[in-house]
C-alpha cells in the first residue's frame, strides 16, 4: 500500500474555510514628492501586549493581474493565509488550518490559482518526521486540490517553475512514496492546479534530491549527492528530450558551481565564493566556467537574485550590509526604487512584489525603530497608498534608535553588532541585554525587531553581536566559527560587554544574556561558563545537548552531512553541551520552549531543566503547549515577554 500522510489529510482539509470579511480601504497618505516620515503619536510607554502582536501582513504577493494580494495576516492572534483585493469594496477569503499544520509558502499561478505548501509532524516507523505536501487553491477559496497526496512521499512541495501564460501550471518536484528506493528519489511532474492532474517530465534518479528548471519550464539540471560517500555531481541537459549527462563532480568539501538562473543567450548566472565572499558571475554552459563578475559587495556576501519577468535573466541582486536591500540592474525598476526612497525620507523602502507587467508594486516601508506598513505604489499616477500597518497599535510610531557598531574581540577579530538604546534614557551606564541570534549561520541586521524593541522600551540597552561563524561576512569569517561553539563564539558575546563598558554606555555589573535557538544555547552556556559576567540568562528553544541534537538532525535529508558540519563546529560535544555542566551554573536561568517546535525538539529544554533540578540550581521552566520555533502565535509571544520581563525585573532590574 502506498503510504499517505494521515495527519495532513485529517487536519488540514476539513479546516479549510472561505471567510467573507470586508477589506478596509487603503489610505493614501504618501505622495512620492511630498512624503515625510509619520511622526510619533505620543511618548507614552508602550504596553507589552503591543510588542506581542503578530505582524499585520507577512510575505505579501501580488496577483499577476495586479488586483489581489495573497499573504499571511494576523487574525485573532494567529497567522492565517488570506487572499484580499487590493482595492476597497471586495471581500477577503482565508485559509485556516489545524493548530499543528504549517502553511510554509504560497505563490500565484495565473490570476486565479495559488500553489500552497503545507507541512506537519507525523510518525513514520516509530520516528517523528516532518512531512510536506502541495495544494492547488482557487483564489476565492471555493476549491482546494490536494496534488496527488496518495502518491507522495515525505517531501512533496518543491515548485521549480510556474507558467507565465496565465494557465495554472507548475513543475513540482516530489518524492512519490517511501516503500522503495525509486520512490524516495524525487521526480518532476507538470501539474495543473485546477484539476490536480500530473504528468511526469523527469523521472527520479539515484541520489538526486534537487532539480532545477529554466524560465521556459525545461528541467535543465539535477544535483546528485550521496550522503554516505559524500560524493556529489551535477547532471545537465539542454532540452526535455535530451538525456542527462554529468558535467561536474566533487567529493567532501569540494564545491560545484550551481547555476541560479539560465539565461536566454545560453549562459547562466551563479554565485561563487572563490574570492572570499559570495559574488555573482556569468557562467558558460555546460562547462561551468566562470566569466564576467556581475556583482560583489564590499565586505559582505550577496544574498540572492531577482529574476526578470520571463525567468531567463536577472533584474536585481539582493544584499544585506547594514540592512537588506536590492541592487536593481533593470533601469526601470531602479528608477522606481529611487522614487520610492525619495518618498519615504529617512525610513527604508523595499519593493517586495509586483504584477506581471511590473507596473504596480507592493512596497514595505519602515525602519529598525518603526514596525512600518505595506504600501501599494502605482508609478503611473505617482501615488502610494497605505494598505496595512504592521502593528495597528504602533502604526507609524518611532521607538528606540538602532545603530550598527563594530568592536574588536579579544583576539583582534572585528565583530559587527546592532545596538538598540532605550528611548528617553541617557546613553550612559545602562543595564544591558546581550541578545545573540540563532542559527548560528545567520545574522542580525537593521530591521524591526519586536524582541529587542520590547527590552529597550523597558529600559535596557540591547546588543546583538554577529559573532564569528555568522553568515554574510565571507568564508573566512564563517570558518572562524569552526570548532568554536561555546568557546570563542561565546567570547565574542562577552567582549561586547567590555566594549560598551569602555564607552560608558553599559554598566558591566548589570548584564543578562537572552536568546533563542542557538542564541538560547549561548544563554545556557553563559550561565554555565561565564556567570561572573552576567546576573541572569534567558533561553527560548535552546539546545542543551549537541549529541542529542545530532541524532535528531540525522533523521532528515543529508543527516550524515549535517552531522559532519555540527562535529566541525563542536568537536567535543559533551564539553560544550550545557546539560552536562549543570553543576557549573552560577546564575538564575529562565528556560522556555514550545511543545510544537519542529526545529529544536522540546526535549532539549526538558533535559536542561531536569539537570538543573538535580544539581540544585535556580531555574524557571515554562513549556508552551502550542508554541513553535518561530513565535507564530501572539499568545505565546505575550506569555514569553511577560515571563522575561518579570524575570529581568527580579534579577537585573532596569
Amino acid at each position: 500500500m502506498t503510504w499517505r500522510m494521515y495527519t495532513l489529510a485529517g487536519v488540514l482539509v476539513p479546516a479549510m474555510i472561505a471567510a467573507q470579511t470586508a477589506v478596509p480601504a487603503p489610505t493614501r497618505d504618501i505622495a512620492p514628492s511630498t512624503a515625510q516620515p509619520t511622526p510619533a503619536a505620543t511618548n507614552a510607554p508602550v504596553p507589552v501586549e503591543t510588542f506581542a502582536k503578530l505582524p499585520g501582513i507577512e510575505n505579501p504577493k501580488m496577483s499577476p493581474d495586479g488586483t489581489r494580494i495573497a499573504a499571511k495576516m494576523a487574525i485573532g492572534g494567529q497567522q492565517v493565509l488570506v487572499v484580499a483585493p487590493l482595492f476597497p469594496g471586495g471581500k477577503l477569503a482565508a485559509v485556516k488550518v489545524g493548530a499543528t499544520v504549517d502553511i510554509n509558502w504560497w505563490r500565484w499561478v495565473g490570476d486565479d490559482w495559488l500553489a500552497v505548501g503545507v507541512g506537519s509532524q507525523d510518525v513514520l516507523y516509530g520516528e517523528d518526521i516532518y512531512v510536506t505536501r502541495t495544494l492547488g487553491v482557487k483564489a476565492d477559496m471555493t476549491k482546494v486540490n490536494r496534488i496527488d497526496w496518495t502518491h507522495s512521499g515525505v517531501r512533496a512541495d518543491e515548485v521549480l517553475w510556474t507558467a507565465s501564460d496565465g494557465t495554472p501550471r507548475i513543475l513540482l518536484s516530489r518524492q512519490t512514496g517511501i516503500e522503495s528506493e525509486s520512490q524516495w528519489y524525487p521526480q518532476v511532474a507538470e501539474v495543473d492546479l485546477s484539476t490536480g492532474r500530473t504528468k511526469t517530465v523527469a523521472g527520479g534518479q539515484s541520489n538526486v534530491f534537487d532539480w532545477y528548471a529554466d524560465g521556459a519550464g525545461v528541467v535543465r539540471m539535477g544535483y546528485r549527492y550521496d550522503d554516505d560517500s559524500r560524493k556529489k555531481a551535477l547532471l545537465y541537459r539542454s532540452t526535455n528530450r535530451d538525456p542527462f549527462k554529468v558535467i561536474a563532480s566533487a567529493r567532501g568539501s569540494q564545491t560545484i558551481v550551481i547555476p541560479m538562473t539560465f539565461r536566454a543567450d545560453g549562459t547562466a548566472i551563479a554565485s561563487d565564493d572563490s574570492g572570499g565572499r559570495d559574488e555573482l558571475y556569468e557562467v558558460s554552459l555546460p562547462d561551468l566556467k566562470l566569466g564576467k563578475k556581475l556583482y560583489g559587495a564590499d565586505g559582505y556576501d550577496v544574498d540572492g537574485i531577482v529574476e526578470n519577468a520571463t525567468g531567463d535573466d536577472i533584474d536585481g541582486i539582493t544584499v544585506t550590509d547594514r540592512f537588506g536591500h536590492t541592487i536593481w540592474l533593470n533601469p526601470k525598476l531602479k528608477e522606481i526604487q529611487d522614487a520610492v526612497d525619495k518618498a519615504v525620507g529617512t525610513r527604508r523602502a523595499r519593493i517586495v512584489s509586483w504584477d506581471r507587467t511590473r507596473s504596480k508594486f507592493l512596497v514595505q516601508v519602515g525602519s529598525p525603530s518603526q514596525a512600518g506598513a505595506l504600501y501599494f505604489y502605482d508609478p503611473a499616477n505617482g501615488s502610494m497608498q497605505r494598505y496595512a500597518w504592521q502593528n495597528t497599535d504602533l502604526k507609524g510610531r518611532m521607538l528606540s534608535p538602532v545603530t550598527t557598531i563594530r568592536y574588536r574581540a579579544r583576539d583582534g577579530v572585528e565583530i559587527e553588532a546592532l545596538l538598540t538604546l532605550p528611548r528617553g534614557h541617557s546613553p550612559k551606564n545602562l543595564p544591558l541585554i546581550v541578545l545573540p541570534h540563532g542559527g548560528p549561520f545567520a545574522r542580525d541586521s537593521e530591521d524591526w525587531d519586536w524582541w529587542a524593541q520590547y527590552l529597550a522600551e523597558t529600559g535596557y540597552a540591547v546588543v546583538q553581536p554577529n559573532y564569528r561563524g555568522s553568515s554574510g561576512y565571507g568564508t573566512i569569517f564563517a570558518r572562524r566559527g569552526e570548532g568554536q561553539w561555546g568557546l570563542k563564539m561565546q567570547d565574542d558575546l562577552n567582549d561586547a560587554i567590555v566594549d560598551l563598558a569602555k564607552k560608558g554606555i553599559a554598566d558591566p555589573k548589570r548584564v543578562c544574556m537572552a536568546g533563542a535557538s542557538y542564541g538560547g544555547y549561548a544563554a545556557m552556556r553563559a550561565a554555565q561558563r561565564d556567570g561572573a559576567l552576567y546576573r541572569c540568562a534567558i533561553s527560548y528553544a535552546g539546545v542543551s545537548d549537541l549529541q542529542a541534537m545530532q541524532r535528531y538532525d540525522g533523521k532528515f535529508l543529508y543527516g550524515k552531512t549535517r552531522g559532519d558540519w555540527l562535529k566541525k563546529q563542536a568537536p567535543d560535544y559533551r564539553s560544550v553541551s550545557p546539560r552536562f555542566g549543570a553543576a557549573d551554573f552560577s546564575i538564575p536561568i529562565l528556560i522556555l520552549h514550545g511543545r510544537e517546535d519542529k526545529r529544536v525538539p522540546v526535549k532539549q529544554s526538558r533535559m536542561m531543566a531536569a539537570a538543573l533540578k538535580e544539581a540544585g540550581k535556580p531555574y524557571d521552566y515554562i513549556e508552551q503547549p502550542l508554541g513553535d520555533h518561530h513565535f507564530t502565535r501572539a499568545e505565546d509571544r505575550l506569555e514569553f515577554l511577560k515571563a522575561m520581563g518579570a524575570f529581568l525585573a527580579k534579577y537585573n532590574p532596569a
